[in-house]
């Protein structure tokens, strides 16, 4: 029968419509007879395919973790470097020495406002001096340690500052009041010329702080007819409670006494000089052989005109030509 099958199949079509339905039936149990397998696979790869998303959710998040670390870490570099860009600049426009410190501690007294700087008495800091940040001045140095030193900012109640209007000069005394964003000027005139918008600068009157740095800028300016003085209010200028790095002044710490004793050993010292080498001394920048057209006093033996102290230096027409040293 199987012969007879197979010659009948290779050599007619007449078994093709059976082969066809035995086909169908055949499938629906080789369907039945792998099912099993298929659902364990099914089973399997689902467990699979959880853990494996798991474990790489997992990893997506501890990278996600890192790269927002490291974003942060970013912007704040970012900060500081703009901080850093806005102090090395205000400190090209300064005359004085500087040196940059930075904050490492606050006062957790409520009613004072102190803060700890890293550079200290090692770092040639002294008592008094001026501190101040990107925007203006900031405060005093008031203690001092090997390393560190604590420093007094402007609005703190005990601190006052003498101050000028950069408008048009009036002097004033400009108090802390507790409150980091305020300051008040004392006895104001109610007639004064100040109005909300003027610049405060530091005077320099009480030689502590160099004069012409930015302190605060008014903005409210009360004036009451029954009151002598006007309530004047202002901001300061440097963000005293955001700013992180600052700058130390190490300004000429002379009095104007010994300023003016200094500049005239100095002048002697030139004259000294001058005379030694032949002819009087002349200003720096100026040539020998015209400095000065008409004589200011007689000559002496030498031909030369010696000048009084602290005056420029002239030869008189009359005498005789010097010979001059390239």
């Amino acid at each position: 029968m199987s012969v007879a099958l197979m010659v009948v199949d290779s050599r007619f079509d007449v078994l093709k419509p059976v082969r066809s339905q035995m086909g169908l039936v055949l499938m629906e149990s080789y369907w039945v007879t792998d099912l099993p397998q298929r659902v364990w696979q099914g089973v399997a790869g689902q467990f699979g395919s959880r853990t494996e998303l798991i474990a790489e959710n997992e990893k997506l998040k501890t990278e996600a973790l890192l790269l927002q670390g490291r974003l942060q870490k970013l912007a704040a570099l970012t900060e500081q470097n703009v901080r850093l860009r806005e102090l090395l600049n205000s400190s090209a426009l300064v005359n004085e020495k500087v040196e940059v410190a930075e904050l490492i501690g606050v006062d957790p007294n409520p009613f004072t406002h102190r803060i700890l700087i890293n550079k200290g008495e090692r770092d040639g800091v002294f008592l008094g001096q001026p501190v101040l940040d990107a925007r203006g001045l900031m405060g005093q140095v008031v203690e001092l340690m090997p390393y560190t030193s604590r420093v007094l900012l402007l609005t703190d109640t005990t601190h006052s500052i003498p101050v000028q209007v950069n408008r048009n000069g009036l002097r004033a005394i400009a108090s802390g009041t507790g409150n980091p964003e305020r300051l008040e000027l004392r006895h104001v005139a109610d007639t004064a010329d100040i109005k909300e918008g003027d610049l405060l600068v530091s005077s320099g009157m009480g030689q502590r702080f160099p004069a012409g740095y930015p302190v605060a800028t008014v903005n409210e300016v009360i004036h009451d007819s029954g009151q002598p003085f006007a309530i004047v209010r202002a901001i300061p200028t440097a963000a005293l409670n955001r700013s992180r790095y600052m700058l130390l002044v190490f300004s000429d710490r002379r009095t104007p006494e010994q300023r003016a004793t200094d500049a005239a050993i100095a002048q002697e010292e030139a004259d000294r000089q001058g005379a030694k080498d032949g002819h009087p001394a002349t200003p720096a920048g100026q040539n020998p052989a015209s400095a000065g057209e008409a004589p200011a006093h007689a000559p002496n033996a030498s031909g030369a005109s010696t000048p009084a102290h602290g005056s420029s230096t002239s030869h008189p027409a009359a005498a005789p030509a010097q010979p001059r040293s390239e």
